[in-house]
């Protein structure tokens, strides 16, 4: 008998083929300071040429270094959809969910629902893994699917004081961000990485294609790319 758990989803972050185009960090009322939170999304292809794709899920960011690790929410339920058909909704899910110290995986499935309503596909289980603490742990499948969870330091490169400067007015006329060609070195301690040294909680599934089907979409640069978003949902 299949068992499922039926979820409510709190929030989204979509991206197109492996171009970030929107991050969320800390700015989610509802849901700061918990794994609902997501932070950023990223899917590229690990080497130039490979047939696999990385999908990566950062989650409640600002878990800084010298405080206790963040932990996965065992009610929040990690969805990465994948659509096919170009109307923009999900025509396959990847799940992730922790329970006990490890996650685990299903998919890549059809879902039953499509939307912020869904179950846990727990009849497709793709894999599961112990959740790093300190040292990284890696595991991969026999079908050659290679999974993570556990923190990591945040990719993400913002200066968030420089932009309320911009935003209210009042940030220097000549500045220009670091590694600018034309920036002097005055200007290069200007930016500063506001997320330098802060941690998310990530998730990481590298996957091969086959198991994605062909891409059916092209990104600005024509490369030939899956359509995908990822949302959390919240256990009713």
């Amino acid at each position: 008998m299949k068992k499922s758990k039926l979820f409510m989803g709190l929030g989204a972050l979509a991206l197109v083929g492996g171009l970030l185009v929107a991050a969320d960090h800390i700015d989610a009322p509802g849901v700061t300071n918990t794994t609902a939170d997501i932070a950023d999304f990223y899917a590229f292809e690990p080497t130039e040429g490979s047939d696999n794709t990385v999908f990566a899920v950062d989650l409640q960011t600002n878990v800084l270094p010298d405080l206790a690790y963040g932990t996965f929410d065992e009610n929040v339920l990690m969805e990465i959809n994948i659509d096919r058909t170009g109307d923009l909704v999900e025509d396959l899910v990847i799940q992730a969910i922790p329970r006990n110290g490890k996650m685990y995986f299903f998919g890549p499935v059809v879902p039953s629902e499509t939307g912020l309503n869904g179950t846990v596909m727990v009849d497709s289980p793709l894999g599961s893994v112990d959740i790093s603490a300190e040292t990284a742990i890696l595991e991969t499948t026999a079908d050659g699917v290679s999974l993570f969870a556990g923190p990591r330091q945040d990719a993400f490169f913002f200066d968030f004081f420089q932009f309320n400067e911009v935003i209210g007015g009042t940030a220097p006329l000549g500045f220009k961000p670091a590694g600018d060609p034309n920036t002097s070195d005055d200007d290069d301690e200007t930016a500063v990485d506001t997320f330098d040294g802060a941690n998310t909680m990530s998730i990481v599934i590298e996957i091969p294609n086959s198991m994605l089907g062909e891409t059916t979409a092209v990104n600005v640069l024509q490369l030939p790319v899956y359509k995908t978003w990822v949302t959390t949902n919240v256990k009713q």
